[in-house]
């Protein structure tokens, strides 16, 4: 009896372990990213340490990409200097880093336009949502910056709250 019962709790647990499937977050044990740069024109990505390039990822951006984002629902990515500022581990686009969009100057602008400057800008992942558009549009996000869900595990465990980032034309 005590043989059967250990049996069913041996397997109960081993459901459950195998349940949980591999984490999506990772660990980093490499060179501190000090700086992003986001190339928008390129459609790049490079993560410096000091001044070496660690790392370079090709991106997608906001469903209109030119231009600096100026008002909620423009489907621009905002072009300056920025900081990662947040983290959401159930992001539905995977992973995703927020971007301290908007900053002061982009609240007033947006302000003396009568209009909300936005936000919730983030450097994330696909997501269902981006599977199904990614293959088709490039450029999909509502003004986010879009890696692969691969590489946001990569770059959410490189990446520090308050790292800054650079966004250029």
């Amino acid at each position: 009896m005590f043989r059967t019962f250990r049996l069913i709790a041996g397997a109960l647990l081993l459901a459950v372990v195998a349940s949980c499937g591999p984490s999506k977050i990772k660990t980093y044990n490499g060179p501190p990213v000090t700086q992003i740069v986001v190339n928008k024109n390129a459609r790049q990505m490079f993560f410096f340490s000091g001044p070496s390039v660690i790392a370079a990822y090709n991106i997608g951006l906001g469903n209109e990409p030119v231009g600096h984002k100026q008002f909620s629902g423009d489907g621009k990515t905002p072009e300056g200097l920025y900081y990662i500022d947040r983290r959401n581990p159930d992001s539905r686009y995977h992973l995703s880093l927020g971007v301290s969009y908007p900053n002061v100057q982009d609240a007033a602008f947006a302000l003396s336009q009568g209009q909300n400057a936005g936000g919730d800008i983030f450097i994330h992942g696909q997501g269902p949502e981006g599977q199904a558009l990614a293959p088709m549009r490039r450029d999909w996000t509502a003004g986010c910056i879009a890696v692969t869900d691969a590489e946001i595990e990569d770059i959410y465990a490189m990446i520090r709250d308050g790292t800054p980032i650079q966004i250029n034309p």
